[in-house]
Formats: C-alpha cells, sequence, structure tokens
C-alpha cells in the first residue's frame, strides 16, 4: 500500500475511509431502525438512510472529478461505533431505554461524521477542489441536521420516556425503605421491652432486700 506524502494522498484517503464509512452506515440504518420503538425516531432512521445513499454517491461524483476509482478504506471507527448501536439493540429489554440508548449510538455516528467531513472539506478548499468542497459541505450540513433532529428527539421524547420507565423500580425501593422502617420500629420495640423487664426486675429485687431487713 502506497505511503501517504503530499496532502493530495491525505485527500484522497480521507475520501477512502468516508466512503466505506458510509457505505457501512447504509447497512447498519435498516437494522437501527428496525430496533426502534418510537415511530418517529423510526422515521428519523429511515429518512437518514436516503440521506446516506446520497452521500455514497456525492462522494463517488468526487472521485471521479479528481480521477480517481470509488473505493474505500476500512473504516475502523465507523465499525465500532455500529457495533456499540447493535449491541444496545441486543442488550436492552425495555423499549423506551433501548431508543435512548439507539439514539446515543447514533449521534456518536454523526459526530464522528461532522468531524471527517469537516477535514476533508477543509483539505479540499486548501488543495482548490472547489466542486468537491461543494458537495462536502452538503453533506456535511445534512449531517449536523440529522445531529440536530436526534438531539430534538432525545429531549423532548426519547429521554422522557426511558426515565419513566424504570418507576416499577421505584416502587420496589419504596416497599425496602418500608421493610427497613420496620425491622428499625421493632428492633426499638424489643429493646423498649427489654428495658421495662430490667427495670421491673430491678425494683422486685429491692423489695426482697426491705423483707429481710424487717425485725
Amino acid at each position: 500500500m502506497a505511503k501517504t506524502r503530499t496532502m493530495d494522498d491525505l485527500l484522497i484517503d480521507e475520501l477512502r475511509d468516508l466512503y466505506d464509512a458510509e457505505k457501512q452506515l447504509t447497512k447498519a440504518l435498516p437494522k437501527m431502525a428496525k430496533a426502534a420503538n418510537s415511530e418517529e425516531l423510526r422515521a428519523a432512521f429511515e429518512q437518514h438512510l436516503q440521506q446516506t445513499q446520497g452521500h455514497v454517491e456525492r462522494l463517488e461524483q468526487i472521485f471521479e472529478q479528481l480521477g480517481h476509482k470509488a473505493s474505500g478504506k476500512k473504516c475502523a471507527a465507523m465499525n465500532g461505533l455500529i457495533k456499540e448501536g447493535e449491541d444496545v439493540a441486543s442488550d436492552t429489554d425495555e423499549d423506551s431505554v433501548r431508543d435512548a440508548g439507539l439514539i446515543a449510538a447514533a449521534q456518536k455516528v454523526e459526530h464522528y461524521e461532522i468531524s471527517g467531513y469537516g477535514s476533508v472539506r477543509t483539505h479540499a478548499q486548501m488543495l482548490g477542489h472547489d466542486q468537491a468542497v461543494r458537495l462536502l459541505q452538503e453533506t456535511l450540513d445534512e449531517e449536523k441536521q440529522t445531529d440536530t433532529k436526534l438531539n430534538s428527539l432525545a429531549e423532548s421524547m426519547i429521554n422522557e420516556r426511558a426515565m419513566h420507565a424504570g418507576s416499577g423500580t421505584s416502587g420496589s425501593m419504596g416497599t425496602m425503605r418500608a421493610g427497613g422502617s420496620h425491622s428499625t420500629m421493632g428492633g426499638s420495640t424489643a429493646s423498649g421491652t427489654h428495658s421495662m423487664g430490667a427495670r421491673s426486675g430491678t425494683s422486685t429485687t429491692r423489695s426482697n432486700l426491705d423483707e429481710r431487713r424487717k425485725p
């Protein structure tokens, strides 16, 4: 594999990384949409899938403009982020909690892509690839819009539903606290009885002594 020696080399390398990342995402988003319980969240994933397919096409246009064949370089970062999302989907039983976890996983993906597209756009601008800059900026804007939409869904409904999902646990905790208080009260009662018994025993002993002292 050729070494990266120039900014042109770096630009192509970054584009290949993003190309593979977007390809991975087109396979992951349908699974995330299927795992989502919220209709709004499912719709957001489905919409972003359409956008992501457009992102792949833009990258292919850029490769063509730069005289390179569209090809990807394994993006380990995206692979790891997608794996996190899959783990959330498979390991979370409560629907609303799973939705909250899926949003968190999806936003990690968006933040990675925003960073990647921001860097490659800047490098394309430095090298004077104006058409590439325009296409990259369009994708960058869409990634930011998706991140904002996911954030809005989380703050307006998803996180709140997830918080209420654990209300049954609060009831159990309440019972535990009540049980704890009962034990303490029981202990106090037993202690009180014991003390009273001790006082009674002392009084009886004193009475016996007084009887013996009488002539």
